[in-house]
């Protein structure tokens, strides 16, 4: 069969576009389209971009008419970063604003000179890039486009054999995989019981409040991102679909497919020749401070400021250290942002109260909610109203019902919500000098279902939301709903989370001038930007335990390198909250707890040099702080599957216990010496990979030390020393050939951009 070929090279291929003669062989009917062919292929002089030209084969009316011409941009942006961009070719679409997530835009197929391809003709361009991957158009039967990396052939995402779907209200894309090789991570928020894909998984992305952990149901985030890692090799790459749209992504082993409610097809491959994937450049430069690091205390239900304090005194006379107290809900007014009660949160102990946490060297952390309470007395309802900065629905304000009562919502895609946000919090923080905000609520949840009033409530297609296909306007705001500049609720519902951790970042640094601090239930796509994330409600069960390791590890992936913990002491952010009504779990209210955490929160702070230098190079590489295995074993088959241990940056090892009473762990250790955190006693040595059986006595989590790592810690202590009261310590593990490396990054944790201070 005759085909020909372009391709756009200098050292390597960039583009290589197959057209093959027109067949009649169509298949006959599929449930949701038929697929599209390859017109038209041009791109530009400096081989950087390709557009082509689809033209529909024919229509089907499932999930609605098909869009009958599209527009495929193909771009090299960097030497390991390549977009793929899919939408309609004749009216804009919605897609996620380049404001909101900063990227390249390039110009359309008019604007390029050079026709590549053809039947009978082949062109060359020379490209001053040397990219590994390469993009291959198809077009027999139908279009389909493969990208493959050019050092080993690998193929690493190809629809060939599957139909692109493009409707306006569903689209749909699939890619084949090697289901003997690949090892897919991510897509999410959900709670998983184990790190990798499995196949037969669907994962619904739609950003909702549910209640307790509940296993493989959409959550609170949105991210529509996959870690590939390829056996044997370990060679990995990944892949993001930036769509802010609902969606269900359903892999099955051989085959990957997106299920999408709206936008456009806009992807992102990600490889390079590093097998450890320091190269994924989600944007994740979250500054942290060393007070995120350390002991963090919370719950949902102190009756007023005297118990608060009696807590924070209670820590103290333990010997526990406690560095950040936090206040849910219990502190507010009625629950409306921005007040205090005057009852059983006065100011003026508030005041004092925070006034001496300062004094202390602790924080203080408050709670906001976006809704605000309609309310004419309530001051902060009136300045909303007077710059008219709430989400419309039917052509007034939306009323919803959450802890205050009826509310409305800040439009966060309103320039004045975003002046209105930061002008609340700056009055706030003169009147309680909080240092952090907790954003929470922010999906939008609602306590009210509203009716659907028309095809953006209730879509042809209806992803898996709450695991049962509710309507998308469940427990939530219309999806009709009207934003500002004439956007859809429909399109930008899981942008909401973002926006308003994004402003209260900014909030924060405008009043403040020092690094932020601020934790949102919701995100998306380069939250971690802007603030830290906790996954959410749970049981407090073994079983919550187990599962908060792979959410813990895909956030990881998601460019959040804090997270909440719920494994003991050793995670990023160690933060203890319980619900209203619950009993209190106060780590000194019991011996034996007591005794557990001295002893490993205590730890905790003598790691906290290493935990803040692996913050900074989360900051400035957008590496996790808790990582896989496979990030530093990528060639050891056997590290894909792990999912109740993880690694502290590289010279960590952590092997909790997971299981009720269980005295002992099954843990899998590396090729390499390990040695015992604790006692530095003896290490294990491993030719190659292999499983041991651990003691686990219940005051202490098995923690090993990689050989060849040189720890930077300090002296113990019940808050962050002052930089010139600093007692360092170094521990060196030396490998198997006497030899040991590490790196330290020291600031004062309070100058807004974190280096810019640095002394290494």
């Amino acid at each position: 069969m005759r085909s020909i070929a372009l391709y756009l090279y200098t050292f390597f291929s960039f583009f290589s576009v197959t057209l093959h003669p027109s067949s009649s062989s169509l298949q006959e009917e599929i449930p949701a389209g038929c697929g599209y062919l390859l017109d038209s292929v041009f791109a530009d002089r400096s081989g950087k971009l390709l557009t082509a030209e689809l033209n529909l084969i024919r229509n089907s009316s499932v999930y609605g008419p098909d869009i009958q011409v599209l527009n495929f941009l193909a771009s090299f942006e960097t030497d390991h970063r390549l977009r793929v961009r899919i939408t309609d070719a004749r009216k804009p679409r919605w897609e996620v604003p380049e404001y909101i997530i900063p990227r390249e835009i390039h110009p359309l197929h008019r604007e390029m000179v050079e026709e590549a391809g053809g039947e009978g003709k082949s062109s060359s361009f020379n490209s001053i890039f040397s990219s590994d991957l390469v993009l291959t158009l198809g077009k027999e039967p139908t279009f389909s486009f493969t990208v493959s990396r050019r050092s080993t052939g690998e193929v690493l995402f190809t629809t060939a054999g599957h139909s692109l779907v493009f409707k306006d209200l569903y689209l749909e894309i699939s890619s084949s995989l090697p289901s003997d090789r690949a090892n897919l991570y991510g897509i999410g928020e959900h709670t998983k019981r184990f790190l990798r894909l499995v196949p037969g998984d669907m994962m619904t992305l739609w950003n909702a409040d549910i209640v307790s952990a509940s296993v493989d149901l959409n959550l609170y985030g949105s991210h529509p991102f996959y870690m590939d890692v390829r056996a044997p090799r370990g060679d990995a790459h990944g892949v993001l679909l930036l769509n802010s749209n609902g969606m269900d992504v359903v892999y099955d082993g051989g085959y990957i497919t997106y299920k999408v409610i709206g936008g456009i097809l806009d992807f992102y491959f990600f490889a390079g020749r590093r097998r450890w994937p320091s190269w994924i450049s989600i944007p994740s430069s979250l500054a942290g401070r060393h007070q995120c690091l350390t002991g963090h205390l919370c719950r949902f239900g102190y009756k007023n400021i005297a118990e608060v304090e009696g807590v924070v005194t209670g820590y103290s006379k333990a010997g526990i250290p406690l560095t950040v107290m936090w206040t849910d809900i219990d502190y507010m007014d009625g629950y409306k942002d921005f007040t205090v009660d005057p009852v059983n949160y006065p100011l003026d102990k508030m005041k004092a109260f925070v006034d001496q946490l300062h004094k202390n060297g602790q924080k203080y952390v408050a709670i906001l909610d976006p809704g605000i309470s309609i309310n004419a007395s309530y001051e902060a309802f009136r300045r909303g109203m007077e710059a008219g900065i709430f989400l419309k629905w039917n052509g007034t304000e939306y009323p919803g019902v959450v802890w205050p009562g009826p509310v409305y919502f800040p439009d966060f895609f309103n320039p004045a919500a975003a002046e209105f946000w930061s002008r609340e919090i700056s009055t706030f923080r003169k009147m309680l000098p909080v240092d952090g905000l907790w954003i929470d609520m922010n999906e939008i949840s609602n306590f009210i279902t509203s009716p659907p009033l028309n095809l953006l409530d209730a879509p042809p297609y209806n992803i898996n939301n709450s695991g049962v296909r509710r309507p998308i306007n469940y427990r939530t705001v219309p999806a009709s709903s009207m934003h500002y500049g004439n956007l859809m609720e429909y399109d930008v519902h899981n942008l909401y989370g973002f926006l308003e951790a994004k402003i209260t970042h900014d909030a924060l640094i405008s009043d403040s001038g020092k690094r932020p601090f601020v934790l949102s239930r919701s995100t998306f796509v380069g939250s971690g930007k802007y603030t830290a994330h906790w996954t959410g409600d749970n049981a407090a069960t073994w079983e919550d335990l187990a599962y908060s390791i792979p959410s813990i590890l895909s956030f990881g992936l998601f460019g959040i390198p804090m997270e909440v913990d719920s494994v003991g002491f050793i995670l990023s952010f160690a933060r203890d909250h319980t619900e209203n009504h619950s009993t209190g779990q106060e780590l000194y209210l019991w011996e034996s707890v007591t005794k557990s955490a001295k002893k490993t929160l205590g730890l905790r702070y003598k790691l906290l040099p290493y935990y803040y230098t692996l913050m900074y190079e989360a900051h400035k590489k957008g590496t996790p702080i808790a990582r896989p295995f496979f990030f530093s074993f990528p060639d050891d088959p056997q590290t894909y599957g792990i999912n109740s241990q993880f690694l502290i940056g590289e010279g960590l090892l952590v092997s909790p216990v997971l299981e009720e009473g269980a005295t002992t762990v099954e843990a899998y250790i590396p090729k390499g010496r390990w040695f015992n955190l604790f006692d530095h006693g003896d290490g294990i040595e491993a030719d190659s990979g292999k499983k041991v059986k651990l003691d686990a006595p219940n005051d202490t989590i098995n923690v090993h030390v990689r050989g060849g790592s040189i720890l930077v810690m300090q002296e113990e202590g019940m808050r962050i020393p002052l930089e010139t009261e600093r007692v360092f310590e170094i521990l060196v593990a030396l490998n198997e050939s006497g030899a040991a490396t590490g790196e330290v990054f020291m600031d004062d944790g309070e100058v807004e951009k974190m280096g810019e201070r640095e002394s290494d």
